[in-house]
């Protein structure tokens, strides 16, 4: 990125984000605007997709809504995001989950979840 650029936008970057990754499943509380009223609200799903940098940077999740697919793209930095929460870890097996996409029912949110260490043990 241009050092002109990322001088100005360096003011307008959260510094203080939640570390989720792809793969990860959020939930996204977003303010929601309607006449002179405000109120948030949340969108759950899985992060497919992670892209960008500095004020630039997105993040896309993905849900099935009425066995209908909905994908929102979230800028990271935007104002309108109060808060992300991680509702469960994962280890994705690639950058980009984007074969979610082809998939219906259960399979559409299958990620492979992280291995607790402690449950792991307590089974051995």
């Amino acid at each position: 990125m241009n050092p002109i650029i990322k001088e100005i936008t360096a003011a307008q970057v959260k510094t203080a984000a939640v570390p989720f990754k792809v793969g990860d499943g959020v939930r996204v509380h977003t303010k929601v605007r309607e006449g002179d009223k405000e109120r948030v609200q949340v969108f759950a799903g899985v992060v497919i997709a992670h892209k960008g940098n500095g004020i630039h940077e997105t993040f896309t999740v993905r849900r099935i809504s009425y066995g209908e697919g909905v994908e929102r793209v979230f800028p990271v930095n935007s104002p309108n995001i109060e808060k992300v929460e991680i509702e469960r870890n994962s280890e994705p097996g690639r950058a980009r989950l984007y074969y979610l996409r082809g998939r219906t029912g259960k399979a559409a949110m299958a990620v492979k979840e992280k291995r607790n260490e402690e449950a792991v043990a307590a089974k051995a």
